[in-house]
Formats: C-alpha cells, sequence, structure tokens
C-alpha cells in the first residue's frame, strides 16, 4: 500500500487531535516525578487507554505486555514510555491482522468490485459512500451507485446529491420500492456499463436483527443472480465518535450478517479514537477506512502503523 504522502499524515494528525492530546496531557500527568514505570503509572495509563474508548479488554492485553516489557528496566520519561506503548500497539494490531487493506488505485481482484454498506442512521453512511466513490473515481475507476435505502426519502436525497457531486451513475426506484429490486437494477447497470466498483446503500432503520439479517439476505441472494459472489465487501459504517457504543453497534450487526470489513468515521471530533484500536483487536475484522474530517480527501485507508505512530507521537 506503500507510505503515507505527508498531506495524507498532516490530515490523519489533524483528525486524531483530540485523541492524542487527551492522552499525552493524562500520560504526562501520570508519570511526572517518577524515574520508573510503576504498578501506579501502569495503572494510571490503563485509566488513560479506557478513557480514549480502546476496550477493557483490549486495554489489560496492552498493560499486560507493557508490564513484560517494563518489568526489569527503568524508563525515565515520557518519550520513552511512548515507544514502548506503540511499538505494542502496533504489535497486537499487526497479531490481528486479516488481510492487507488495499488502496483505492489497485486492483481489487474482481469486477465489478461488489460493496453492500450497512450501519445505523447518524453514523455517515451516505456521506461514507459518496466519499468512496470519490476516491475510486479519482483512481481511475468506473463507479456506480445503488440506493438501495428505500425507506427513507432523506438517504436517496442525499445519496442523489452525492453521486451528482462526484459525477458517477445512480440506480435509484421511488420511495417503498423493495430493496433488493434496487441492488438487482444497479448490479445490471454496472456489468452493462462495465462498471468496477459498485456500492449498494441499504436501510438503517431496521434495528430488529430478524429484519435485518431477512432485508440483508434478500439483497445478497438477488445480487448472486447476476453475480454469484457478490457482494465481495460488507462494509459497516461506525460513529467513531461515539466510543464503545460503536463497538456495541459493531456486534450487533456482526449477529445479523457477515461484516468483512468497517469504516470509522467523524474521529476528528472526539476524544475517544482509541476505540479503533479496541473495535481491531476485539472483533478481528479490518477496519479498511477512517474519517478524519468533512473533506472528500478526510476519508482515508487505515494504516495500522501511521495511525498507532500518530495517536502516540506529540
Amino acid at each position: 500500500m506503500g507510505l503515507f504522502s505527508s498531506h495524507k499524515k498532516d490530515i490523519l494528525e489533524k483528525g486524531l487531535e483530540k485523541t492524542r492530546e487527551n492522552v499525552f496531557k493524562k500520560l504526562s500527568r501520570a508519570i511526572i516525578g517518577k524515574s520508573r514505570v510503576d504498578d501506579e503509572v501502569l495503572d494510571s495509563l490503563e485509566e488513560i487507554l479506557i478513557s480514549s474508548d480502546v476496550g477493557v479488554d483490549t486495554t489489560i492485553k496492552i498493560i499486560n505486555r507493557i508490564e513484560n516489557r517494563v518489568s526489569a528496566d527503568k524508563f525515565l520519561n515520557t518519550e520513552e514510555l511512548n515507544i514502548i506503548l506503540k511499538e505494542e500497539i502496533a504489535s497486537l494490531l499487526e497479531e490481528n491482522n486479516t488481510g492487507i487493506v488495499k488502496g483505492f488505485d489497485e486492483d481489487l481482484g474482481k469486477k465489478p468490485y461488489v460493496i453492500m454498506v450497512v450501519g445505523v442512521n447518524g453514523v455517515g453512511k451516505t456521506t461514507t459512500i459518496g466519499k468512496l466513490a470519490y476516491h475510486f473515481k479519482a483512481a481511475g475507476k468506473k463507479v456506480v451507485l445503488g440506493a438501495a435505502d428505500t425507506f427513507r426519502a432523506a438517504a436517496v436525497e442525499q445519496l442523489t446529491i452525492w453521486a451528482e457531486r462526484v459525477d458517477v451513475e445512480l440506480i435509484k426506484q421511488q420511495m417503498g420500492s423493495d430493496p433488493a429490486s434496487v441492488a438487482f437494477d444497479t448490479l445490471k447497470s454496472a456489468i452493462s456499463s462495465n462498471a468496477d466498483v459498485v456500492i449498494i446503500d441499504t436501510a438503517g432503520r431496521l434495528h430488529n436483527k430478524v429484519n435485518l439479517m431477512t432485508e440483508l439476505s434478500k439483497i445478497k441472494r438477488v445480487m448472486q443472480k447476476l453475480v454469484p459472489d457478490a457482494p465481495h465487501e460488507i462494509l459497516l459504517i461506525l460513529d467513531g465518535s461515539t466510543g464503545q457504543n460503536a463497538f456495541e453497534q459493531a456486534k450487533h450487526f456482526t449477529l445479523a450478517t457477515e461484516i468483512n470489513a468497517l469504516a470509522l468515521t467523524k474521529l476528528d471530533g472526539t476524544a475517544k479514537g482509541g476505540v479503533v484500536i479496541g473495535i481491531s483487536d476485539q472483533l478481528k475484522i479490518p477496519v479498511k477506512y477512517i474519517g478524519v474530517g468533512e473533506k472528500m480527501e478526510d476519508l482515508q485507508i487505515f494504516n495500522k502503523l501511521e495511525f498507532v505512530e500518530t495517536l502516540f507521537t506529540k
């Protein structure tokens, strides 16, 4: 995937500023006057990670790793503790790696590559779809969008605006139409136009697990009449600013359908950016994209090492 450009790195640093400042201020207070990392410092570090919404289980893993590293050594300042912290979190995320996340300009392996997007209303689902379309098109790929959230007029209208803004094809039907029918028409159009990427929006109001499962299963079943292995990606959009609530939503959706990719949005407006680490560790589902701002380019491919480096470097 290559190294981040300096511009993308600047965007990431700005987007994670609130979380990074929250961690550093608390970490500095925890270690002030200390000549070594003792139990008190580790207890404080545990509280800091949990307050950043890393999650209890993942935090305990990290603390145990650091405890093993420092048990026989003395670390004199915050910078040295930060080095260990970055190394152990990066190592943890690498161990939980469930596949390489491809860049927008890379060969996706399927044509058309079908992405079905799920998530509750308000998490930035439609906006993320628009930004994905922008990035794929900018990388030279032909994109077709499908407005299969037919229960909510605002969803179709918003997706229409994004399609016009990015200048990509949008397939839609009347409000209340069968979502599976919209998905079928979208895929049919994409095949006929030799499109590279198909992105299907789905309803975000189906909170009942049985209804959600039934609806998503029908959409998949209908698309498979045209592309037997579709969808290739079921992307769950989560609002990173909700912290552990995002984790609970993720668990809910993984019970309803086979999620194989995650996108965390709105990380720029929160000090809870650590939720990315916890979700990646606990669910063993790749975090593919993170949203660190409102602009098109502020949706980024998730790079574990770059994320950890940015989060724990002042």
